[in-house]
């Protein structure tokens, strides 16, 4: 197996690690204190190429391989997680589930702006009755003369209230339970169609998170995505994608945590000697370095059999499990390592733990990823 990065995804994942550095770290802190999405430096992602990661270069997009993306997710999150979540969701998420299965004029009318960052993305499939059984959900579709009529809501949607396209999956058919779940894309501005308040969150303050809310929503029969009860199983194909993007964010949360502890270790001394010299914090950041690489090594296992081709279901399951466990011990070493000073928001690594807990829960918990990893190795359906 090689593991050597290509040119490509090495200068890729410089520049990704360059405007990280420049554009987020300590220049985020205002931001999340404020509660507030910084739209600025969000938008500054379009001409680099971030919006439109996956996105072929014939709608506008950087036409880039999963590794490369995995890449940049890692760099971004290890710059700051709210803005790494904001642009992974509108990538993996809306614009992923329209290139994968959309019509050619539907590609051509809404890849093009999401691909440039003129519009940002988000993804519905959650409700607030449904979240690990997402085949539970209760929001409706219904098909009239002048097309579908949508009543329902989604919960815990990342760029709900700053997205101008969204994709929503919702009941046309209650009997056939699973299959009988569509996708639609939806527009800011359609009738009924509305976002709540965003949510205060123990983390990602700086991320958009809010309810959509669809109150006879109206949108044109053209704006089914795919075919009619195929939603639920192109839902679970985008996880897919999202779960590689999920663990990357994962890893650049983790790898933030070691670099702050590490910066730490070697300034703050204790007994006259630099924290870097006591055999018990150097195991810590031993164990933290190891778990980082593992599950970057993972992530982008995953990511290489995506671009392949292969089935990931299973490779982007463990990937997601193990990298956000360890990004939680991480951030939770880091902490430890700081003593009181990383109990308090002056230190990065306060906001590093509170922005990890979500890889354990976004894009699938960690007791789903182990379903669905026992479910591959007992060979059940």
């Amino acid at each position: 197996m090689d593991f050597e990065l290509t040119d490509d995804q090495k200068q890729i994942r410089q520049v990704a690690r360059d405007f990280a550095e420049a554009e987020l770290g300590e220049k985020i802190a205002p931001y999340d204190e404020r509660h507030e999405f910084p739209g600025e430096i969000v938008r500054s992602l379009g001409p680099l190429g971030f919006l439109g990661v996956l996105v072929p270069e014939e709608y506008g997009g950087a036409g880039l391989d999963y590794v490369s993306y995995a890449l940049i997710v890692e760099e971004l999150n290890r710059g700051d997680a709210s803005v790494g979540i904001t642009m992974w969701a509108h990538n993996s998420l809306c614009a992923n589930h329209i290139l994968s299965f959309a019509s050619p004029a539907q590609k051509a009318k809404y890849l093009p702006p999401l691909a440039r960052g003129e519009v940002l993305g988000a993804w519905g499939l959650t409700e607030p009755g449904s979240g690990s059984d997402a085949a539970a959900l209760s929001t409706r579709a219904e098909l009239g003369d002048a097309g579908w009529v949508l009543n329902g809501s989604k919960a815990f949607i990342t760029n709900a209230s700053v997205g101008g396209t969204a994709v929503v999956m919702a009941r046309t058919d209650p009997a056939k339970k699973s299959k009988g779940i569509s996708a639609f894309i939806l527009e800011k501005g359609m009738p009924g169609f509305s976002a709540g308040r965003p949510y205060r969150k123990l983390g990602l303050h700086a991320s958009d998170t809010a309810e959509l809310i669809f109150a006879d929503a109206r949108v044109p029969a053209d704006n089914l995505l795919g075919e009619r009860g195929q939603g639920f199983v192109q839902a679970m194909k985008v996880l897919e994608g999202g779960r590689i993007a999920m663990a990357a964010m994962a890893v650049g949360i983790a790898q933030a945590a070691l670099d702050q502890a590490v910066k730490y270790m070697k300034h703050r001394t204790a007994f006259g000697q630099p924290l870097a010299a006591f055999n018990g914090l150097r195991g810590m950041v031993a164990d933290m370095a190891t778990e980082v690489e593992v599950a970057r090594l993972l992530t982008l296992r995953a990511a290489y059999l995506k671009d392949q081709g292969q089935p990931a279901m299973h490779a982007a399951a463990m990937a997601k499990l193990f990298a956000s466990e360890a990004a939680m011990k991480a951030a939770t070493k880091a902490v430890q390592i700081h003593g009181g000073a990383g109990y308090i928001t002056e230190f990065p690594v306060e906001r590093i733990f509170r922005d990890a807990k979500l890889t354990e829960i976004g894009e699938g918990t960690s007791e789903i990823q182990r379903l669905v990893i026992a479910r591959e190795i007992l060979q059940l359906s």
